[in-house]
């Protein structure tokens, strides 16, 4: 099963060298956002209409060595969250998306 991450180019960047991938809201929230494939469009036009260009993480759960949890968020809709760093060996997939320039 597939569950997707959105970040942006540069941030990705950062952690081109390591084995593992953080996002900042795994220190200020405790687990790193994901959405489901039709969770995509909605969370790219709440969180990233003017972003130019993100990257989407395809993530392999059965790969993932982090806590995994399905859990209520945005307007109660269940989103999959990751509890720790995402291994990359987890990543099977990054997506470039270029977003419409509002």
């Amino acid at each position: 099963m597939l569950i997707y991450h959105i970040v942006l180019p540069e941030v990705w960047e950062k952690f081109e060298n390591e084995y593992e991938y953080e996002a900042e809201s795994l220190a200020s929230e405790g687990f790193i956002h994901c959405s489901y494939r039709n969770q995509l469009d909605e969370v790219l036009e709440r969180y990233y209409k003017n972003a130019d260009k993100v990257l989407i993480l395809h993530i392999n759960l059965h790969y993932l060595t982090a806590k995994f949890v399905a859990e209520p968020s945005t307007n109660r809709e269940i989103y999959p969250h990751i509890y720790g760093k995402i291994n990359k060996s987890a990543i099977v997939n990054v997506e470039e998306r270029i977003l419409a320039a509002n």
